[in-house]
């Protein structure tokens, strides 16, 4: 247990003895004063007790707990500040107590108390499109906040969930047939079995499906043919569903290599096309519970009874099938969720989808539990804000275009490699690794720079800010990890040996405390769904770090063997935290730099 939570118990048996609630003694890091921790229970317990009709001093009520605590092994001072600030100094003792522990298991004590089956949904690319710069943040923090859960004990699995339905596919089937039309996935009559190689490349796709949706929107037969095709596929005209499947292959081929570049895997790949034979049952069973109506020939559920239209005011009801009998991504959203219950049955599902889609969701969420698919705290929208421009628009290239993820990447591998050689670092290297050190120092700016703010925040891409080997950056992250590797493989050299740690100097107990916080910010960040929070906690570790280096030579001559031996462990557990808390961001370390 980290020395803040038992802190927290000791004062929280302190205001109990004294007649207070217990949960008043929680314990938090002071960030303002010399003391690393304080309680700042005696203003609510005074105003509680005000309330209650007696008299009370905030300061008089801190002093009677600071008293009942004057010789707890875990505490060496309490100071009393302003009105009633509990200011606490650890003890020796716990410190060391507490080193041990970290020593013994440096990433120890992250799970939680009861594990959960967690699926989580992002991703979101859809098929025959190539991948841009508006399908990061949603892999970026999707995948962080699934490791965050694994951490955690739990058993997470990840959906890319694919759009492969709609109109879109109508548009590829029809610009297809117009260049190929004697391929036999367009004869109605056709029996026999298709080809397994598709006639298509990613190439193929990216270029017929611009070619259709251009075409379609000044030409009304070309968007009727585009309908046509879709309205057939969804029927389940056999040429049509292998096409489907051929351009699913191929997408999902590239998809694999794309989000692999970003260091993000998915254990499903499923998409809306899974779940269209759920949709027939889905309405039955809708339309027998009573929770459909029809509103202007198209089918609603009803999912707020305070919604007000002409005021605008609560949650919109939902449209599960159009006037023209069309489903719409709300009815895959649902069948999705009845398939999620069936095949994995899970206790939460997060979605980790652009804030713009919160009121969707909401609907879709109200719809299921309706249905009694799911409680309504089983499912959360984890919306996020947008990366943007210097403009504060939503990024696009010069030319007004959306940038591809590829071409961001590369985009960030130069300006890491302009650094790199700015700063001298890995200069006597062979290429192939300085281009595989570019490659990591600028997937670590870009991912840090997305998850270091909070997820609905807005924020400016800046490769040259985000590349940066100072202040609060990837890169400064990986210069940390790699300067700790340094060190251990010198003492390794030297034949120095790790010992145990009584933290003596102020720097080494501001250390193990940094270490001490780890469990909690790993616990915090999951239950908020927040990776910043860990973002915090691995910068303020390294910035810890790099103070006790300055202050606490390692492996100076004048340095004794016992004293070397304790600072490094401290410096081995440290880079064992830092390099597990940048795994679960997603962040890879290299071995030097």
């Amino acid at each position: 247990m980290p020395l803040q939570d038992r802190l927290s118990d000791a004062f929280g048996e302190a205001f109990a003895a004294l007649g207070h609630e217990s949960a008043l003694g929680a314990v938090v890091e002071n960030l303002k004063g010399d003391a690393p921790f304080q309680c700042n229970g005696a203003m609510a317990a005074a105003g509680a007790a005000k309330k209650r009709g007696e008299k009370a001093n905030p300061r008089e009520i801190a002093t009677a707990v600071a008293a009942r605590l004057s010789d707890h092994p875990l505490i060496k001072a309490i100071d009393i500040g302003g009105p009633g600030f509990l200011n606490i100094v650890p003890s020796s003792e716990a410190l060391t107590e507490t080193a041990q522990a970290i020593m013994e298991g440096p990433v120890s004590g992250l799970k939680a108390g009861a594990e959960l089956t967690i699926v989580i949904d992002y991703g979101g690319a859809n098929v025959a499109k190539p991948m841009h710069v508006g399908h990061l943040r949603s892999a970026v923090i999707g995948e962080a906040i699934k490791r965050l859960m694994r951490a955690r004990g739990h058993t997470v699995i990840g959906d890319a969930h694919l759009g492969d339905w709609g109109l879109q596919m109508g548009h590829l089937i029809s610009e297809l047939e117009s260049e190929q039309p004697g391929l036999v996935y367009f004869d109605p009559d056709y029996d026999g079995n298709y080809p397994d190689e598709p006639p298509v490349t990613m190439d193929d796709l990216g270029r017929l499906y611009p070619q259709a949706s251009n075409a379609a929107k000044s030409d009304k037969a070309r968007m009727e043919r585009s309908r046509v095709a879709t309205a057939e596929l969804q029927a389940g005209r056999r040429g049509y569903r292998a096409l489907l499947d051929h351009f699913i292959a191929v997408s999902v081929a590239v998809l694999k290599e794309g989000y692999g570049a970003l260091g993000v895997e998915f254990d499903l790949w499923n998409g809306e096309m899974c779940v269209d034979p759920l949709i027939p049952g889905m309405i039955e069973d809708l339309d027998a519970q009573g929770l459909t109506r029809e509103d202007d020939g198209a089918l609603i559920i009803d999912v707020d009874p305070d919604y007000d239209q002409d005021k605008r005011k609560g949650t919109p009801p939902l449209m599960v099938k159009a006037r023209t009998g069309a489903v719409l991504y709300a009815t895959t959203d649902l069948a999705t969720l009845i398939d999620r219950k069936r095949e994995i049955d899970p206790d939460l599902l997060l979605y980790v989808v652009d804030q713009r889609q919160a009121n969707h969701f909401e609907q879709v969420f109200r719809a299921a539990a309706r249905a009694g698919w799911f409680e309504r705290d089983q499912m959360e929208h984890l919306g996020f804000g947008t990366m943007n421009g210097k403009d504060g628009k939503p990024f696009k290239t010069r030319d007004g275009g959306v940038l591809r993820l590829e071409d961001l990447l590369e985009t960030m591998r130069q300006a890491a490699e302009a650094r790199l050689a700015e700063s001298g670092m890995g200069a006597g290297f062979d290429d192939e690794e300085r281009a595989d050190i570019a490659r990591l120092v600028g997937l670590a700016a870009l991912k840090f720079a997305d998850l270091q703010n909070a997820r609905l925040t807005n924020y400016v891409f800046d490769p040259e800010r985000f590349t940066a080997f100072e202040g609060k950056t990837g890169p400064y992250l990986l210069y940390a990890a790699v300067r700790i590797k340094s060190i251990l493989r010198k003492a390794e050299a030297a034949g120095a040996e790790f010992g145990p740690v009584s933290p003596d100097h102020e720097d080494e107990a501001s250390l193990v405390l940094a270490l001490d916080a780890y469990p909690k910010a790993v616990a915090l960040a999951a239950e908020k769904r927040a990776p910043h929070i860990l973002c915090d906690h691995v910068y303020g570790l390294a910035q810890t770090f790099s103070r006790f280096y300055t202050h606490c030579p390692i492996l100076a001559d004048d340095v004794s063997p016992e004293v070397k031996g304790a600072r490094l462990s401290l410096a081995k557990a440290t880079l064992e935290q830092l390099e597990h808390g940048l795994d679960i961001l997603g962040i890879e370390v290299p071995e030097r730099m």
